[in-house]
């Protein structure tokens, strides 16, 4: 392979059926899904602009025009979809999962339009467009943050895009939300057997939601709420069980944000949408995914 290719053939067998059909006149030069997926790649790989992609691609408008419309129409969520279905029919999917956030700093050319930020903006709907384009101001400047879910091996369930001023908790229950993973017959899986997160995630109500769903909640209580239960005696319940052992396993998702972070592209949020950069980090899962399954005996 290439500096410019990072789907093997075997990887790309796996998701060509997905893909829509080249557009324009037959014959027409760089029409094809794989080149312009590949220089979707390297372009967020490299960190460089949309018109800087070598001439190997093509046109740097057709490449734009097929990552806008791939991101708009949600067509990598199904594809992820598609190879996440495939790995747990294989018995590949850990459902010990992990949950965590990291944050991108936005450059100067994601920030340079019309932001309404305030009440109304939902991060929830992976194909809506918020308001404020999911970029907000924490304390290292304007920035946005992704949420995800991973399984046991590290790799990507869920992906949610938030400003970088966002707390973790509050998103943790939309992330669950967003969990299907398909099978051949029946519905689609949506409970893991645990979930594992640091102690931005100990809350009444996240505890309350796992332990109603059975799930096994791997969450260390902070100090302050140790003494607030013990402040109240009696009426503060009882400690908080924690799975040391287990919870160690949740350094997957902080691998995971280092090769996420290894695409120059998203470790600096460049695009102006919230749709269009969140596309690529799922493009990210999706190879990841691939090499995993083509990687398989």
């Amino acid at each position: 392979m290439s500096r410019f290719q990072m789907f093997s053939d075997a990887q790309w067998s796996l998701i060509e059926g997905m893909l829509p059909s080249p557009t324009g006149r037959p014959g027409r030069k760089f029409a094809d899904a794989r080149t312009m997926v590949e220089a979707i790649i390297y372009r967020y790989r490299c960190g460089i602009a949309w018109r800087d992609l070598p001439e190997v691609f093509g046109p740097w408008q057709t490449v734009w025009t097929w990552h806008h419309r791939l991101a708009s129409d949600g067509t990598w969520d199904r594809v992820l979809a598609k190879v996440t279905a495939a790995a747990d029919a294989a018995g590949m999917v850990d459902w010990s999962l992990s949950v965590d956030s990291t944050i991108a700093r936005a450059h100067q050319h994601a920030t340079n339009t019309t932001r309404l930020t305030g009440a109304g903006s939902n991060y929830t709907n992976p194909g809506l467009e918020p308001p404020d384009h999911g970029i907000g101001r924490s304390r290292g400047g304007l920035s946005t943050k992704i949420h995800q879910l991973v399984d046991g091996n590290g790799l990507p369930l869920v992906t949610l895009i938030t400003p970088g001023q966002a707390g973790d908790s509050p998103m943790f229950l939309p992330l669950m939300a967003q969990l299907r993973v398909g099978r051949d017959t029946g519905r689609p899986r949506t409970r893991p057997d645990a979930v594992r997160g640091d102690k931005a995630y100990s809350s009444r109500a996240i505890r309350h939601h796992l332990r109603s769903r059975g799930i096994k909640a791997v969450i260390p209580e902070p100090d302050d709420q140790k003494g607030h239960r013990k402040r109240r005696g009696p009426r503060g319940g009882r400690p908080v069980g924690l799975d040391a052992a287990d919870y160690r396993n949740r350094n997957v998702i902080e691998r995971r944000y280092c090769h996420i972070k290894q695409w120059r592209g998203l470790a600096t949020r460049y695009d102006k949408h919230a749709v269009t950069y969140r596309a690529a980090v799922v493009l990210n899962a999706v190879i990841a995914w691939t090499k995993a399954l083509s990687d398989t005996p």
